[in-house]
């Protein structure tokens, strides 16, 4: 479909669309409850294997003496990573600095592919076919909720394995001892479903926001999208930046908590 052949809610629709795999077969629309975005999971899995690669080509060029461009950039990355663990994590773990750094490299780069112009690679791939293509997997609410359900599933984890019996406990009497145990119940999973909504939501509501901008300015005439285009997309930057290190800044302090005895 061309943008001339379509209106403007049209062409926004169509860019809001996925490309989805639901059980026997691809599909452009929605095939229910069991359906994959195949968009998400293969630009997110083409990205964690970039970021996969591009690590290991620097540690096997690595060398003691003076370093090359690449490596002292990520060498920049992993101490900024390493610094923000240590001033803000109080335990003993070795996971949470790998973990970070996974997080916020993952997710700034799958944010990056928000400042491709608008409809390079749906154009593209129509050509073969494919309708339908969203190229920023955190303006997928699966994918921003998949990713803070997992940091979730650290968190119950190390709170059991941190505090055992205690972490009955501290939900029982904490903060206004065992007389309001109800209450104290309640504000406790209020607290803790709370984190996953958190980075889910933050995430996913920035992303999306972006990607829609762009989207409208792509509808503007074509010798007026130059400016607001540009000055968005430096604007952009800081946030697909701002985001990721919101999303691992905040799992690094969720896990301090865990860690944390009242």
């Amino acid at each position: 479909m061309s943008t001339q052949a379509m209106t403007t809610a049209e062409y926004v629709q169509h860019h809001l669309n996925h490309l989805t795999l639901g059980l026997k077969t691809f599909s452009f629309g929605s095939n229910g409850f069991w359906t994959m975005n195949l968009d998400t999971v293969l630009i997110s899995l083409f990205m964690g294997l970039l970021i996969v690669a591009l690590m290991r080509l620097v540690a096997v060029r690595a060398t003691a003496g003076v370093p090359g461009k690449l490596q002292n950039f990520v060498e920049i990355v992993i101490a900024f990573v390493q610094k923000s663990v240590t001033d803000t994590f109080h335990g003993n773990s070795k996971l949470i600095a790998p973990l970070a750094l996974t997080i916020f490299a993952w997710v700034f780069m799958m944010n990056v592919m928000d400042l491709l112009p608008i409809d390079v690679l749906p154009r593209t791939l129509e050509l073969v076919g494919f309708e339908h293509f969203k190229s920023v997997p955190t303006a997928d609410p699966n994918m921003a909720f998949a990713m803070s359900l997992s940091v979730f599933g650290l968190i119950i984890f190390y709170n059991c394995r941190m505090k055992g019996w205690s972490l009955v406990k501290e939900i029982c009497t904490q903060p206004f001892g065992i007389y309001l145990l109800p209450i104290n119940v309640f504000f406790r999973l209020i607290e803790e479903f709370v984190k996953p909504l958190s980075l889910a939501l933050r995430l996913f509501g920035n992303m999306f926001a972006g990607e829609l901008i762009f989207i409208l300015i792509a509808l503007l005439p074509w010798w007026s999208q130059w400016l607001p285009g540009g000055v968005w997309s430096i604007f952009h930057i800081l946030i697909i930046t701002l985001q990721a290190f919101i999303f691992m800044i905040l799992t690094i302090v969720y896990l301090s908590m865990a860690h944390d005895s009242h």
